[in-house]
């Protein structure tokens, strides 16, 4: 085990603690071991488990809050890029359900996949969920899974084995007042106070292709 509970606690407390502070968050977390329903495809180490008041506001719009502090997190404690999977933030259970969700959703579409021949994509994820589907997708002849598109509109792509990459769909123009997910003022403002402070986050960007599970 490269990574465990005591080790990580300090390390975390240094960076969590006063974030979670300085953004008037009414929550607090519990580092443990992670229960994996699916080793096969996200096998963490260390579970940081959060609850309170506030777990709604990390769960918003996909967890988009809780999957943009793991992100930090990970970046605060300076681990290498192919190390994140190993520690994995939850609340609610949330994770647990969505990798059974995006597992289940990988499966099916490579059912239609197979059946139509047409190529099928996934919506924009993050690295992680899309690892999750390429994971899922692994041992599949007859199609094959990649990454396509750039920054927040990069998502999975399924297509049969045969067939060229197809390219990636136009990202959505955002509508007037949108930031970012098609929803209105629904970013939080750190620092701000509790009545200003709306649901919703970050993911970071990423650009190129990236094939099979990665």
């Amino acid at each position: 085990m490269k990574y465990s509970i005591d080790s990580l606690r300090p390390r975390l407390e240094k960076f969590l603690t006063p974030v979670l502070k300085q953004a008037d968050f009414n929550l607090s977390y519990e580092l443990r071991e992670p229960e994996n329903r699916h080793p096969e495809v996200e096998n963490p180490e260390v579970a940081v488990v959060f609850d309170g008041p506030d777990v709604e506001i990390l769960l918003a719009n996909r967890a988009e809050l809780l999957l943009a502090l793991e992100h930090l997190s990970m970046e605060a404690l300076r681990l290498p890029a192919e190390d994140h999977s190993l520690i994995s933030f939850d609340a609610n259970d949330y994770r647990l359900l969505r990798v059974e969700e995006l597992r289940m959703s990988a499966l099916a579409a490579a059912e239609k996949v197979k059946r139509t021949r047409v190529p099928f994509h996934f919506n924009p994820m993050t690295s992680r969920e899309r690892r999750i589907i390429h994971l899922a997708l692994r041992d599949e002849k007859e199609l094959r899974s990649e990454s396509v598109g750039v920054g927040p509109a990069r998502a999975v792509v399924i297509i049969p084995a045969d067939m060229p990459t197809p390219p990636a769909p136009p990202a959505p123009r955002p509508r007037f007042g949108d930031r970012g997910n098609g929803s209105r003022g629904d970013k939080p403002r750190f620092g701000g106070n509790r009545e200003g402070r709306a649901r919703g986050g970050n993911r970071p960007p990423r650009s190129g292709r990236e094939r099979g599970p990665r």
